[in-house]
């Protein structure tokens, strides 16, 4: 990912539910939510799941996903990554050292790194070649047992002083991503906000594309 231009618009970052029990019905419903607008980039977050499941479902879902103009990042392997045609990877904390995830993956592959809370990790991540951080959760979250709350002047701080771009993470939905937006966050990483909403991926992505076009510089600027 490039350097954070403060004028760029604010994307879509979509994360898979955990569990993926018919891929054909979520390649289908993928394939909706992509319909709704524009989204930069899908992660594979398979945690529980065999290698081999994980290597179907990247079959099925990185060439369709790659053909709409969308990353497809990989969530704690980057092996897998490389081996499955993934434009990148996302680490944790606790998964493969950014240094190692970049020897992998290589250069020209995205390496985003989970933050949490802490001005810290986030300013390492970055000064090791991190193309991205991640702060988080900002919201209760029922994907996964998060170890942080993330304050929404974290996210302003980042937007204001770093060029590495940020993603906020965690519990977001159409309902509560306007103050996310807002502070300045290059990406929205949505996973059950999107794919369990009650009128349909499609709106939730349209939706939540709407709140990004409000606020985006270009238009305040225009509208200024």
């Amino acid at each position: 990912m490039p350097p954070r231009d403060p004028r760029d618009r604010c994307r879509l970052y979509l994360i898979t539910p955990p569990v993926i029990d018919d891929l054909t019905a979520f390649a289908a419903t993928l394939e909706e939510a992509l319909d709704g607008g524009d989204v930069a980039c899908l992660q594979l977050r398979l945690k529980e799941a065999e290698d081999e499941t994980i290597r179907r479902v990247a079959d099925e879902l990185v060439p369709l996903a790659q053909a709409r103009d969308v990353a497809v990042l990989m969530n704690d392997r980057p092996d897998l990554a490389l081996l499955t045609g993934c434009d990148g990877v996302h680490v944790g904390q606790e998964d493969t050292p950014l240094a190692e995830a970049r020897r992998i993956v290589g250069a020209d592959r995205v390496v985003g790194v989970t933050c949490h809370a802490s001005r810290h990790l986030a300013m390492d991540a970055g000064e090791n070649g991190a193309d991205y951080v991640a702060f988080g959760a900002f919201f209760p979250t029922d994907t996964k047992q998060a170890k942080t709350r993330a304050d929404i002047d974290l996210l302003r701080w980042w937007a204001e002083a770093m060029v590495v771009p940020v993603v906020a993470i965690g519990g977001i939905t159409p309902d509560n991503a306007r103050p996310l937006i807002e502070a300045g966050t290059d990406f929205l990483a949505v996973s059950s906000g999107v794919w369990a909403w009650p009128e349909g991926p499609k709106a939730a992505v349209a939706r939540l594309n709407a709140m990004m076009d409000e606020f985006s510089p270009e238009r305040e600027q225009i509208n200024g």
